[in-house]
This record gives structure tokens, C-alpha cells and sequence, in this order.
């Protein structure tokens, strides 16, 4: 067994897994697994910059994720970042910053290399138990992108487009610098139609309508899964695996896109870091289903992070 650390620095949040991992099956045995929202991506669809006091909350996490990789002991680390600092100018001060922490330089990988990280880690585990109907599409929506990707035992196309929950907020539910509480009905048709072009230019890749069971990832898919099963606390072993169905998904974002932010934050499941982005990452996963016509998704809380992990095994 190999002990590995996997980073995932996104536009939201980032994760750490330390793991023992087995070379000759790649499986995973998790020792830690913990995620900080930093808001990385705060303000760089508006500015073209990663903001120095995101970059001080990540600085900070990757401190503390470094006093926990040495504690474990992990042999082999490796740091992914995703779409924010993808777009952002000034990535090389993000680089330089956690190099100077955690001794590896984060490797800003493109859209297609996050789809296929996630699509592994999400789908090894679903080969043996329900045996669900191949093609999967795997949906990560994450704060800045959405990765599609459809595949069976290996990826047949993948794609990256620009309609995370961050980036939606930012784009369309904030007015004079504060997010709508709750959004006007021009805002959300607005993000709405955003979303379907968006979906229209990664239908250009990935046959999205081929797909025979929806898998979908992150913080947004797994927050509407806590609320669909009315949760007294975010759960990940009831979470991890579940279902949730098309018309439940249309009802939870509906309430979620008329609720106020003190109706948000009062559900227990609910992250403090997603009361205000939530309402867009549930209607990035209700307008994917409508897509493809999906009567429900499958959650799973394995994803890019367990295909980074993989990747070291």
C-alpha cells in the first residue's frame, strides 16, 4: 500500500483526501477527507484576477491541509487546480504561494483532464453493486465550470463549460454588489438561458442524450440530495450513492430559487459557504436532466478528488 495525498483547489471550495492506496487495484482506503470553502474564484469572471484576500482563505486551508498530510505521512502528493485559476491573470502568484506551502507546484489542468479525473473517481465503484446502465454521463458541477462526460469503462467524450454555481451567482443574482435575496424572475430566466446555451455548445462533444444513467458530483448535487432526504445534517454515507428524482430535484430548486438567504441557511444540511450559490447549482443539475430527459440522478461523493488519489496508485 502506498500512502497518497490528493488536492482539489476549485473555484469554491478545497478538498484534501490522504489515502492508503493499493497499485496492483487502485483501490482507495480513506484515512482523511476534508473540503474549506475559500470562494478561490471570488470576482474572476468580472475581473480576470483571483482577489488577494481568496487568495489568503486558500493560502490558509493549504496550511492547515499541510499539518495533516505530514501527520499521515503521505508518500506521494499531488495538487489540482481547476477552473478559476485556469482564467485567472495572475495564477502564477496562486502557484508560487502554495509551492511555498505544501512543496509541489499545483498543476492547473484543463477542462477535459477534470472530466476525466472526475469521471474515474465517480464511476470505478459502480461496475459491482445496482450494475446501473452504461453509457454514464458524469456531471461535476463545480463553482466556476461544469464537466460533462460520457463513458462506459473509459471516457468517449468530455467537456468543459463555464456555468458553475459561483459563476452563475456572480453573473446573474448579484445587483449592486449584493446577491438577490431572493432573485427577480428576469434574473433567473436570464441564468436559465445562459445555462441552455452552454448546454447547447457541450452537446457539440458529448452525446449527452446517449447517456443511460445520470452520475452527478460536488457540492450542489450533493446539497440537494441532503435536502431531498431532509437530512438533520450533512451525511455522506446517506448521500453517497443515493437518488434523487427529476420531479424532487425540480421542487427543491424551486424553493430554493424563490427562498430567502435565512431560509437557506436554516437547512440543517447546508454549508455555510453554499447558502448563496446553491440556488444556481441546482438549476445548472435541473436543466441537465430536462436535457437529456433524466427521471433521476445518482449521487456520488466520490469524484475528481478519488481520480486524483487513483492517479497516484
Amino acid at each position: 500500500m502506498t500512502r497518497v495525498a490528493a488536492v482539489d483547489c476549485g473555484t469554491n471550495s478545497i478538498r484534501l483526501l490522504v489515502a492508503d492506496a493499493d497499485p496492483a487495484t487502485g483501490e482507495l482506503v480513506d484515512l482523511d477527507r476534508r473540503m474549506t470553502i475559500v470562494r478561490l474564484g471570488q470576482g474572476v469572471d468580472r475581473t480576470g484576477r483571483l482577489a488577494p484576500e481568496a487568495l489568503q482563505r486558500t493560502f490558509a486551508a493549504c496550511r492547515e491541509y499541510a499539518g495533516i498530510i505530514k501527520e499521515h505521512g503521505a508518500e506521494r502528493l499531488r495538487f489540482v487546480a481547476t477552473s478559476a485559476s485556469r482564467d485567472a491573470e495572475n495564477r502564477d502568484e496562486f502557484v508560487r504561494g502554495v509551492l511555498d506551502i505544501l512543496g509541489v507546484e499545483p498543476e492547473v489542468i484543463s477542462g477535459d483532464q477534470e472530466a476525466a479525473f472526475s469521471f474515474t473517481g465517480a464511476t470505478k465503484e459502480l461496475a459491482g453493486g445496482d450494475h446501473l446502465p452504461k453509457p454514464y454521463l458524469v456531471v461535476d458541477i463545480g463553482g466556476g465550470s461544469t464537466e460533462f462526460v460520457v463513458g462506459d469503462d473509459r471516457v468517449r467524450a468530455a467537456r468543459s463549460v463555464d456555468i458553475g454555481c459561483v459563476r452563475m451567482t456572480e453573473r446573474h443574482l448579484v445587483r449592486d454588489g449584493v446577491v438577490s435575496d431572493p432573485p427577480a424572475a428576469e434574473q433567473i430566466a436570464a441564468m436559465r438561458a445562459d445555462i441552455e446555451a452552454a448546454l447547447d455548445l457541450a452537446e457539440q462533444t458529448v452525446p449527452l442524450r446517449e447517456a443511460r444513467t445520470l452520475v452527478g458530483l460536488a457540492g450542489s448535487v450533493t446539497t440537494v440530495s441532503a435536502i431531498a432526504q431532509e437530512l438533520p445534517e450533512y451525511d455522506s454515507e446517506a448521500i453517497h450513492h443515493s437518488r434523487v428524482s427529476h420531479d424532487r430535484v425540480r421542487e427543491i430548486t424551486e424553493w430554493l430559487l424563490r427562498s430567502t438567504h435565512a431560509e437557506r441557511a436554516a437547512v440543517p444540511s447546508m454549508h455555510p459557504g453554499r447558502v448563496d450559490v446553491i440556488g444556481a447549482g441546482a438549476l445548472v443539475l435541473l436543466a441537465i436532466m430536462e436535457r437529456i430527459g433524466a427521471r433521476e440522478v445518482v449521487v456520488s461523493e466520490h469524484d475528481i478528488l478519488d481520480g486524483i488519489g487513483w492517479s497516484l496508485a
